[in-house]
């Protein structure tokens, strides 16, 4: 194609070739066998936790509301990109503009949603801790709800602006897109028009959404282990500690991943380190979050067993 053939949506390509996660051919089966397992696991994992959270009344609380948002949400961004990684393992993985554009739609959205919920979930806990006779007045399910659909709200505002403006590029020189998915950092890359108002609107987003949770997440567990810290009994640290674990290092795992790739102090940098991150983040985490609340919560664990039991002696 040449520059010449300009589509009426500012792009001469109709079609991108997305490389994969590895061009080593004594890789690709081995890879797609794990990927393949990994999102298996991440579909029943999120599922089960959202089916279990529906059917047992004493999870109906804030925080299981906000974990049942975080499994859907990990559910569905995991399904926007694994399905496509997948068949870059076995075949030329071809994408259309438009699909590709859809895509970065659902992953800005999903990956944005994931940033609002984990700060709600860290608010809660501050509530729960910092202020448990408040508990209730604080997290009431208008609070609840209203965080939500602010946390939504924000996702697509963010999603809209990012492919809104990755739409009046012009791609022109290529369309081999050096990734599994269609990222902002390798599309901007293949531009051949000016990326500036992008660049602009990816620090403006992607500040506001990992910047303003990661200092909000960083000062609501400042709270939470000062006031830990003061209570006397080994017993009551140890169990308010329980409480927040789980959610410490969730927050650790997706925001330290997704903040590699977007606050690098370089655009120049190793291409495969920069794959290893986003999978992390968009195909690890999703799998890990159902195990890292449900192992080491025993409300999740007792709600599992009597769901079960219940099960069993229907048959």
């Amino acid at each position: 194609m040449t520059p010449g053939m300009v589509s009426e949506n500012n792009s001469s390509v109709k079609e991108f070739i997305l490389l994969g996660l590895t061009q080593l051919p004594e890789l690709q089966m081995p890879f797609f066998f794990l990927f393949l397992g990994i999102y298996v696991v991440s579909m029943v994992g999120n599922l089960g936790l959202i089916v279990l959270i529906v059917l047992n009344p004493h999870l109906h609380t804030p925080m299981y509301y906000f974990l049942f948002n975080l499994s859907f949400t990990d559910l569905c961004y995991s399904s926007v990109i694994t399905p496509k990684m997948l068949v870059s393992f076995v075949k030329q993985n071809i994408i259309s503009h438009a699909e590709c554009m859809t895509q970065l739609f659902f992953f800005a959205f999903f990956v944005i949603d994931e940033c609002c919920i984990l700060t709600a979930m860290a608010y809660d806990r501050y509530a729960a801790i910092c202020k448990p006779l408040l508990y209730k007045v604080i997290m009431s399910h208008q609070v609840c709800f209203v965080l939500m659909v602010g946390g939504y709200t924000v996702g697509f505002v963010g999603a809209i602006a990012h492919t809104v403006c990755m739409l009046r590029l012009t791609f022109c020189d290529g369309n081999i897109i050096n990734h599994y998915m269609c990222d902002i950092p390798p599309l901007l890359k293949l531009s051949c028009t000016s990326t500036s108002i992008n660049e602009l609107v990816v620090f403006i987003v992607v500040g506001v959404s990992i910047i303003v949770p990661s200092l909000t997440v960083f000062i609501s567990y400042t709270l939470i282990l000062s006031n830990i810290l003061r209570i006397h009994s080994a017993k009551g640290r140890s169990k308010a500690l329980s409480t927040c674990s789980s959610h410490m290092i969730a927050v650790s795992l997706f925001f330290g991943s997704s903040s590699f790739i977007y606050f690098k102090s370089s655009p120049v940098g190793s291409v495969d380190k920069d794959k290893i991150s986003t999978v992390f983040y968009t195909v690890v985490v999703p799998m890990m979050n159902p195990f890292i609340y449900s192992l080491r919560n025993k409300d999740v664990q007792i709600a599992l067993r009597k769901t079960l039991k219940k099960n069993c002696s229907l048959k």
